[in-house]
């Protein structure tokens, strides 16, 4: 079981499934969200368990994003499907989980490179954000909302 929290612990979560790898997303929304870019894994919605006041900003018409209403720790993006997308920084502890590769390379910030050879996708890209050890498609779509 992996467990996670926002800063303050107002909000904490505990996962019982399968994680994806950790994607990094680049996209304009995850950019102004974080204040850089998002690194996020996903986990089947049944299989998270959130105690605590999340709050939920409609980002998009197909998605929305959740926080911490005390201490603004972004927690999760919500979009359609089985999957919620897991800030991977927002983890607790070792979590044997390793970065996959990056979408949506085009919007990435002009401040920065990414030098650690993962794939590197100019959009989202499917064949990316659906891998996971023994779980069905996941969906992130950090672009798209």
């Amino acid at each position: 079981m992996i467990t996670g929290s926002c800063l303050c612990g107002a909000v904490r979560y505990r996962v019982t499934g399968t994680l994806r790898p950790v994607v990094g997303c680049h996209c304009r929304q995850c950019r102004k969200t974080s204040g850089h870019h998002v690194a996020a894994t996903s986990a089947a919605r049944e299989a998270v368990e959130v105690t605590g006041a999340v709050t939920w900003f409609r980002s998009s018409g197909s998605a929305r994003r959740g926080f911490c209403g005390t201490c603004g720790s972004n927690l999760f993006w919500d979009g359609p499907g089985e999957y919620v997308s897991i800030f991977a920084g927002t983890l607790d502890g070792e979590t044997g989980l390793r970065l996959a590769g990056h979408i949506f390379y085009a919007d990435k910030g002009d401040y920065y490179e990414i030098a650690d050879r993962l794939p590197c996708h100019d959009g989202d890209d499917p064949g990316l954000t659906t891998q996971a050890a023994g779980a069905s498609p996941l969906a992130h779509g950090g672009g798209q909302g």
